[in-house]
């Protein structure tokens, strides 16, 4: 049996809980793949205490590994504090681009009729993100300025990325920047689209302005899997509507991929869309259903680099999932009476 190693990220408060629920999902016993785990203490106070080298320690297993799994982590306030843990480790690692998938779960009701998947392709980098700053007084009035950055090879990455998984899912590529406000910078990624689309011509290619995309996902357009190719603030706003629109966060993932030069994953790192839930820490009714599919995630990336029986198991994480959501086991959140425990070894159970 092949093995896999995942280098796991530990976290704060109620993600390190919901990490620890998908870390027993994952588990040889459960999915019958030889996983070794290599963990890293991202908590805040071991990257205050290390004045964050655990944070380039943990990119540098991942690099070797090709895998990691990350727990919701805190990110202090203060500019003289340990910042963000993820901006650290998407610059580590040069990753370029996140997936995040909204889907239906069963039991629950979505908005304006949302039924297929929709997938945000975003930059990981760059743009309004670590933009430089400044303000200065002029004419008895003040102005502030910023100055955005975007490279064309992030810009080639999320479009090629965007159609490659449109065609695994069957969807179209949708929607994309404001290029006809900003032709020189947005317009850079809508020349990507547009060269992807030339290259994968079996592929739907709709391109929107930004706002259109914005409604169009609130009146019908979604009437197939989408493929929404965005740059890095834009997809950050898109995935806060995407994910809510199946009315709940909860069945969705975060990958953060970094590529190589022909554009293939060399590391895939996954994770819940949602923070610690500091409230919610200690009860055990928080849904861990978002890191669980976040181990799915990393699953399928190791079967696509070809470990054996790692989709196969992915698969069967993805079904277990969804089928014991739709038994109606479920945690509070989603209107049901399972503890963060119940729910996982449901999800085990029908694994095995």
């Amino acid at each position: 049996m092949a093995g896999l190693r995942i280098v796991v990220l530990e976290g704060d408060q109620t993600g390190q809980e919901l990490l620890e629920q998908a870390l027993r999902v994952i588990a040889p016993e459960a999915i019958g793949l030889d996983v070794e785990l290599e963990r890293f203490d991202l908590s805040l106070e071991n990257r205050r205490r290390t004045e964050n080298g655990v944070c380039t320690e943990a990119a540098e297993a991942m690099a070797k590994a090709g895998f990691g799994i990350k727990a919701a982590t805190i990110t202090p306030e203060g500019a003289d504090d340990v910042g963000s843990p993820n901006r650290l480790i998407r610059e580590a690692l040069d990753g370029k681009v996140i997936v995040r998938t909204g889907r239906r779960i069963p039991g629950v009701s979505p908005v304006a009729g949302i039924h297929h998947p929709i997938s945000v392709v975003r930059m990981a980098v760059e743009d309004a993100y670590g933009a430089e700053e400044s303000r200065r007084p002029e004419d008895g009035d003040e102005i502030a300025q910023r100055i955005e950055v975007i490279h064309r090879s992030s810009c080639r990455a999320v479009a090629e990325y965007a159609f490659r998984t449109a065609r695994q899912i069957g969807g179209r590529v949708y929607g994309g920047p404001k290029w006809t406000v900003s032709p020189v910078y947005e317009g850079m990624l809508k020349e990507e689209m547009d060269e992807a689309a030339v290259r994968h011509p079996e592929v739907q290619y709709e391109p929107l302005l930004i706002d259109a995309t914005y409604a169009g996902l609130l009146t019908g357009r979604a009437d197939a899997p989408l493929v929404i190719p965005s740059l890095n603030r834009d997809g950050d706003l898109l995935s806060d509507l995407v994910l809510p629109l199946y009315g709940s966060i909860a069945g969705a993932e975060s990958v953060l991929l970094a590529l190589d030069d022909e554009l293939r994953v060399r590391v895939a790192m996954s994770e819940a869309p949602h923070g610690t839930a500091p409230a919610l820490e200690g009860k055990d009714i928080a849904n861990p259903m978002g890191m669980i599919l976040a181990a799915a995630a990393v699953l399928h990336y190791a079967g696509e680099a070809r470990v054996e029986k790692a989709e196969r198991a992915s698969a069967a994480v993805y079904e277990a999932v969804f089928d014991t959501a739709a038994a109606g086991i479920r945690t509070p959140d989603l209107k049901g009476h399972a503890s963060t425990t119940e729910f996982t070894d449901a999800v085990i159970e029908r694994l095995r």
